[in-house]
Formats: structure tokens, C-alpha cells, sequence
């Protein structure tokens, strides 16, 4: 996004140090580094700034257990973004049924070990998914992330069970 928006300024809010290091360390392998301003914490500890044109939100909100969370999150973003600020998201999601869920959850874990990801690892996702990822079906997603203070998200993007969808802040009134 840095090398398609050379004029833009970009805020990273990553709570994990190691992932806020990896982030770090690429944007100075990419010269991009003194555009960026790095936050080690949620969204709820990010000093108040000036509203931001757009965000994106990839493959984090799975992990709020409960709808009112999501929602809450989702409306933290919106609070910081200006009116009519773009969000893309994205999710992992439930299949369309128990049944297919389960069906293409086995394959996307064969598809895990043709790469190269080890048993173990694989094993880590299998009991990840059980303990800390609340997938919801698209349509649940589509409403929380609404009920945040978006307009209707409009899905863009699917392979397997992510799903990445991109929505404006509702203007006001």
C-alpha cells in the first residue's frame, strides 16, 4: 500500500511485540519506515490523532468471542476514521452448513501440509479454531461490521474460509 500511496502516512496497531517487530523490520527493508508510526497496544490505547482516510482490519476480529465485542471493535475503527474512511476487512468464516464447514476445514488443513507446515503446527491450528476463533457466517460478519458504523460491506475476496469485504463509514445523518 506504501509503494501505491507514496503520499501517504500509515499507523500500525499491533498488541504482539514480535509481530509489531517483523511489521518494523519491513517497512525499513521497503523504505517506507519515516511514513510510519508504530503502536505496541489495542485500538482502546492509540493516542487521539487527526481521523484517518482508511484502515484495514485483516484476519483479527475472529478473536472476540462475543457479537457485542466484534461490534464494539468495529465501531472503535469507525470512530477513527473520517466520514465516508474506508475499511477492508477481512475474516475467517463458517461454511455454509456443519457439514461443509468440516469438509473444507479438512481440506484447508491437507492444503496447510502440502505447503510445508508440519503435523504439530497443524494440530495448533486444528485447536486454535476450537479455543480462540469465533468464525461466523458471512451475513453475521457483514451485520456486526455494519452495526460498527459501516455501510453494507461489499465482499470482494474468498478463498476457503477467508472472506475480505470493504465498507465506508456510515456519513453522518
Amino acid at each position: 500500500m506504501a509503494q501505491a500511496f507514496p503520499q501517504c502516512q500509515f499507523t500500525a496497531v499491533e498488541p504482539a511485540p514480535a509481530m509489531l517487530d517483523i511489521c518494523r523490520q519491513k517497512a525499513e527493508e521497503n523504505g517506507i519506515a519515516s511514513r510510519c508510526t508504530f503502536h505496541e497496544g489495542f485500538l482502546d490505547s492509540l493516542p487521539a490523532s487527526d481521523p484517518f482516510d482508511a484502515a484495514t482490519c485483516l484476519l483479527v476480529s475472529q478473536f472476540f468471542k462475543a457479537a457485542d465485542e466484534r461490534s464494539h471493535f468495529f465501531s472503535q475503527i469507525a470512530q477513527r476514521l473520517c466520514p465516508g474512511g474506508i475499511l477492508v476487512s477481512s475474516d475467517l468464516v463458517l461454511g455454509l452448513s456443519p457439514s461443509v464447514h468440516q469438509s473444507l476445514f479438512e481440506v484447508w488443513l491437507r492444503m496447510l501440509g502440502g505447503s510445508g507446515w508440519g503435523e504439530e503446527d497443524i494440530e495448533k491450528v486444528r485447536a486454535a479454531w476450537r479455543l480462540h476463533i469465533t468464525a461466523l457466517t458471512p451475513s453475521e460478519i457483514e451485520a456486526i461490521i455494519a452495526a460498527g458504523g459501516f455501510d453494507t460491506p461489499v465482499l470482494f475476496f474468498q478463498t476457503l474460509f477467508i472472506h475480505a469485504w470493504f465498507s465506508k463509514r456510515k456519513l453522518p445523518g
